[in-house]
């Protein structure tokens, strides 16, 4: 630099109010680099967006936004150096006096910075005398206010009079008011012990929260009641951190939130609802409830424990509706009815709301030999019954009633005409095989059911009442991704009618392949393992009997379809799959694992060249409903069943895939016989001339003509009175005889003799 900078008497900081258009704003303090310079916008640190010109002068410079500041902006420019040596002077050296300057300038410009911190603190007058400014310690200031005595020395006083809170424009008031912003239970003299009535303090805590528009917290702790309690709806809302246990009188409502008549209960927050019976209900009387939610719109609402009631809670529809609310449960437990969704005049309706989680439960050893739901869809006489739109996620029943015949454990219960209610991803634990009980006009109703102990033998009880069968079920149990193909690729509704006689003791089935678990060494393609027909089979009037080494399966083209869905109708039966490559060359294990189900492992028989189930396909072992996914190795595989452990009867059979794809079911091919009884042949025919009355004899060779099959001729061109008969020479020929049956010689033109034969 070419002159030493001056360090002079100035503060090193200035303020401006920017305009929106000035971008250049002076600084008249000296600094030694451009990163001295602190930037303030409203206060805020401003740490890029600017340069700085001037470094090293003693008259400042000159500070350039990029952007010019909004207008009213309040800019700080400061010089802020860091505390730190910059030289050090070594013994017997030289003394630079540019060191020296530079060094004595840094002190001096951070004693500025210094003074102009200390001219903004709260301190004493430079008349007075330094005493009386420590604070209290610790323990004696705590939970008081700081304030001065008759000697203007620091004291404590009691926390009252008026406070301003620091904040612009802040209302003063007085601690009182600032306290009772936010009421709680213990405001009002709420213990919390589980011993001690809290029940009138409650009811005056919910009552000044009504009466002047504040929120409520009901603190830790167990709060006794003997008395029902009641919040209005003109309260702002209420949390609970503990719980209320009631010991009140039956047949109420131990906690009520809301008003009825036509006020609407709307846009308010409830949360940690913990109400817990004293004594468990006897569930007879059902105006026994824990939670009374009324005329709610638009409202949260969470209820972490409604416990030992006729009712758990119960939303209600006044004479305003309840509605357009979301509820989040929690242990809804040992309750009669968890939850009841009900009407009571017919202005209050009940309609979409959304429900999350929930855990409906009842004791083993509670009330035996009485039924119990989880929610309930309900409504007095002559009220709304037009329930609407409920929609819950995840909830989870433990109602206790598997085993208990005489009694109905049901996780849901209309009786009303309800409409669009849906339920996804319940748990059925220990319920009666029924997801819900209709016993009105329900209508438009889903259940989805994620898990059961039942598995997927379930069902909807629809009372004599009901007169509308108003339910979807979905059950996923242990069957979710077979009940996602819908296609049908292919379908044997009756093996009994579907079976035909082959040859005299073999027995074919209509689009089926016949299997054998022995087949002999020589078989390597498709055609050698899709038999169309094979003894031992055994025709029942309804099915047919699979004896040992016997199955049936589907043969299908899997080049693009990878996965299928096998359902069959038959007693325990065993899944089996053998799968080929685009040459219809056979596969083994050699290959790895080809194929998977969804419910069961597939394991590898040498002997039958196949892979098959390692269980039966059960309802008791949730093994039914299988799923089939082959690897893309597989061009094309038999699907179906196969005797393993003991002869069983098979009724129908059908084959599913996803709907994307549509792949052909093969059978009755020119290269693959199995699967139609109807079997067909041509051959070209010069016939000679046939004298009147006589005859002329074609043999059509026809694989799979058995003798005692019936069978048809024609010919391709007009006959001119003969007559084309047919029969079953010999095995595989079918002897076509032209017969003329006028009284002259006929002589036919060259033609085709078309064959049509059906096995019976």
């Amino acid at each position: 630099m070419s002159e030493h900078i001056r360090i002079g008497d100035i503060a090193p900081r200035v303020h401006y109010v920017a305009d929106g258009v000035q971008t250049e704003f002076t600084y008249p303090f000296p600094i030694f680099q451009a990163g001295d310079i602190a930037v303030l916008r409203d206060s805020v640190p401003a740490r890029f967006g600017y340069t700085v010109d001037g470094a090293g002068r003693s008259g400042g410079g000159t500070l350039r936004f990029a952007q010019a500041p909004a207008a009213g902006t309040r800019v700080t420019i400061l010089r802020r150096l860091p505390i730190t040596r910059v030289t050090d002077f070594q013994s017997n050296g030289v003394l630079r006096a540019a060191t020296l300057n530079d060094e004595l300038d840094s002190q001096m410009a951070s004693l500025q910075e210094v003074r102009d911190d200390v001219s903004g603190t709260l301190r004493l007058d430079l008349s007075e005398a330094p005493s009386g400014t420590v604070l209290p310690l610790r323990q004696a200031r705590a939970d008081k206010l700081l304030g001065f005595n008759s000697l203007g020395e620091v004291t404590v006083y009691d926390r009252s009079g008026v406070l301003a809170a620091a904040f612009p424009g802040a209302i003063p008031r007085s601690v009182e008011d600032k306290l009772a912003e936010t009421l709680t239970a213990r405001d009002f003299g709420a213990v919390g012990d589980g011993i001690t009535d809290d029940g009138p303090a409650l009811q005056a805590a919910m009552n000044a929260a009504g009466s002047a528009g504040r929120y409520l917290v009901i603190g830790e702790g167990t709060f006794r009641t003997t008395m029902p309690l009641a919040l209005s709806g003109n309260a702002a809302g209420l949390t609970m951190r503990g719980s209320l246990l009631y010991a009140g009188p039956g047949g109420r409502a131990a906690l009520t939130i809301g008003d009825g008549g036509a006020i609407r209960n709307a846009t308010k927050a409830y949360k940690g609802l913990r109400v817990a019976r004293a004594t468990v209900s006897d569930w007879t009387d059902f105006d026994d409830v824990g939670i009374l939610l009324r005329n709610m719109d638009a409202c949260l609402v969470e209820v972490h424990l409604a416990e030992g009631f006729t009712v758990g809670i119960r939303t209600l529809g006044v004479e305003r509706g309840f509605e357009d609310s979301n509820l989040f449960l929690g242990r809804i437990v040992n309750n009669c009815i968890g939850l009841d969704i009900r009407c009571q005049t017919a202005a209050g309706w009940n309609t979409s709301m959304r429900y999350h989680g929930g855990h409906f439960a009842v004791a083993s050893a509670l009330h035996p030999t009485l039924s119990r739901y989880g929610v309930r869809f309900s409504a007095a006489p002559g009220a709304y019954v037009a329930h609407n739109r409920h929609v819950f996620f995840g909830p989870a029943f433990e109602l206790q009633a598997r085993d208990r015949p005489a009694i109905l454990g049901i996780p849901f219960l209309s009786e009303v005409s309800s409409r669009a209610v849906m339920a996804y991803g319940l748990r059925m634990e220990g319920c009666s095989p029924y997801a819900a009980h209709h016993t009105a006009n329900a209508q438009d109703h889903v259940y989805e059911i994620a898990w059961a102990s039942q598995g997927y033998a379930l069902d909807v009880l629809y009372g004599p009442g009901a007169t509308r069968v108003g339910a979807v079920l979905r059950g996923l149990h242990q069957a979710a991704a077979h009940r996602e193909f819908t296609r049908e690729v292919g379908s044997v509704p009756s093996l009994r009618a579907a079976a035909f006689r082959w040859t005299a003791t073999q027995t074919g089935f209509d689009r089926l392949a016949c299997l054998s678990s022995n087949v002999g060494g020589g078989a390597a393609t498709l055609a050698d393992f899709a038999f169309p027909g094979l003894e031992s089979f055994v025709l029942t009037d309804r099915g047919v009997i699979l004896p040992g080494g016997r199955g049936l399966g589907f043969v299908v083209d899997a080049r693009r379809a990878r996965e299928f869905a096998l359902a069959v109708d038959a007693d325990n039966p065993r899944l089996v799959v053998q799968c080929f490559d685009g040459a219809m060359n056979l596969l083994t294990s050699g290959a790895g694992q080809l194929v998977r189900a969804s419910g069961m492992s597939l394991t590898w028989s040498e002997s039958a060249r196949w892979w098959q189930g390692s269980a039966d396909m059960t309802d008791a072992d949730l093994t039914r409903l299988q799923v089939v996914r082959l690897e893309p190795a597989v061009a094309f595989a038999i699907i179906g069943v196969a005797r393993i452990g003991a002869n069983y009867e098979v009724r129908a059979m059908r084959l599913c895939t996803d709907p994307a794809v549509s792949p052909p079911l093969l059978y009755g091919l020119p290269d693959l016989r199995h699967g139609s009884r109807e079997l067909k042949a041509e051959a070209e025919w010069d016939a000679p001339l046939i004298a009147a009355g006589a005859t002329a004899q074609l043999n059509v060779p026809l694989p799979g003509a058995r003798p005692g099959d019936f069978v048809q001729a024609a010919f391709s061109l007009a006959t001119s009175g003969v007559l084309f008969l047919a029969q079953v020479g010999a095995q595989d020929v079918v002897s076509v005889t032209a017969w003329n049956r006028t009284a002259a010689g006929v002589d036919l033109n060259p033609g085709t003799v078309r064959v049509r034969l059906v096995k019976s």
